[in-house]
């Protein structure tokens, strides 16, 4: 089968089409035909510096963490899921290929009425919402969400996931366009943070939840407009890990700061998600009150084309790859 290999960190060039051996799904795994591959931020970092993100010193790495697809063979243990079956999957890597091994736990169907392409953009996004903003922020219809980089794929699907929820959005993005699709989306306050202080302009709103990837200068900036018993979320620090924060903030406001990585958590950790995303996102998108966004797709040998783009950031939504062969 084909599949993109990283052997060494690098520019996106780095990434190289190769023929390799299709896996063996083990007990509890599905073989799943990939039609899609969600393209994603850590993908980058993984793609980087492979030795620290990507696995076992010196060892070839296939990038990728979610995937779209039809289930090809089935392990001895499996009963949830069959030959023939339509599906997208967590993966911890290896999704940038035409077959990949997934357990049966972090498997999925693909939403009614999504195409494979949709489907594949889901995953990653959507665990990482639900596992920030829902289960650890523990936010309540009414509670008041802002995101920065309102127009990443962790944007876009967190905000329509809080609206469909009933919690107003506020967001931040870096052009006026931007700005307008967050608008056009029902984000309630989008804001162009290149224009305005988010600071300023939120400082009265009493924000509820903020989900950050952006760290450095944001973070006392967060704490400051969070309302008493506010929750700050990190999932990234981009402009910065070590921001300087005044204690008295956190402590006068009883503020709660938490950060997450998502690849790292246990297979318990994720089959929680999985199932209660299936339950309640699952039925939003199935009757459009979510909707994926797609930027473009790119055939799984333009790979580093891919990257560029998201190292560009000029996209709204998700990039995804496609299987040539489909």
């Amino acid at each position: 089968m084909k599949a993109i290999q990283v052997s060494t960190g690098g520019g996106a060039e780095v990434l190289k089409l190769a023929n390799i051996d299709s896996p063996k799904p083990g007990y509890h795994e599905l073989l799943i035909e990939v039609k899609a591959a969600g393209i994603n931020r850590s993908d980058v970092m993984v793609r980087e510096k492979p030795d620290t993100y990507g696995g076992s010193k010196g060892e070839t790495i296939v990038p990728g963490l979610e995937v779209a697809g039809i289930v090809k063979e089935v392990g001895d243990k499996i009963t949830s899921y069959k030959v023939g079956d339509e599906v997208c999957a967590l993966l911890t890597q290896g999704g940038y290929a035409e077959e990949v091994v997934v357990n049966e736990k972090l498997t999925m169907p693909v939403p009614g009425g999504l195409s494979f392409t949709e489907a594949a953009s889901l995953p990653e996004v959507v665990f990482t919402v639900w596992f920030n903003v829902f289960q650890q922020a523990k936010i309540e219809k009414g509670e008041k969400l802002l995101i920065h980089g309102g127009t990443s794929g962790i944007g876009i699907m967190g905000l329509q996931m809080a609206k469909a929820m009933g919690m107003p959005t506020y967001s931040t993005a870096g052009t006026d366009e931007k700005v307008r699709f967050l608008t056009d989306l029902g984000v309630d306050n989008a804001i162009n943070y290149k224009k305005e202080d988010f600071s300023e302009i939120f400082k009265n709103e009493n924000i509820d939840v903020i989900l950050d990837m952006v760290g450095g200068d944001y973070t006392r900036k967060n704490l400051d407009i969070l309302a008493k018993n506010g929750r700050l979320c990190y999932i990234n620090g981009m402009k910065g890990l070590k921001p300087e924060i005044n204690l008295w903030t956190i402590m006068s406001k009883n503020l709660i700061l938490t950060g997450s990585l998502l690849k790292p958590q246990s297979i318990e950790v994720k089959a929680k998600i999985a199932r209660e995303v299936v339950q309640k996102i699952w039925p939003l998108l199935e009757d459009k009150s979510i909707e994926p966004v797609i930027h473009k797709t790119f055939p799984l040998a333009e790979a580093a084309d891919a990257h560029r783009l998201m190292e560009s950031s000029d996209h709204i939504g998700k990039i995804v790859l496609v299987m040539e062969k489909n």
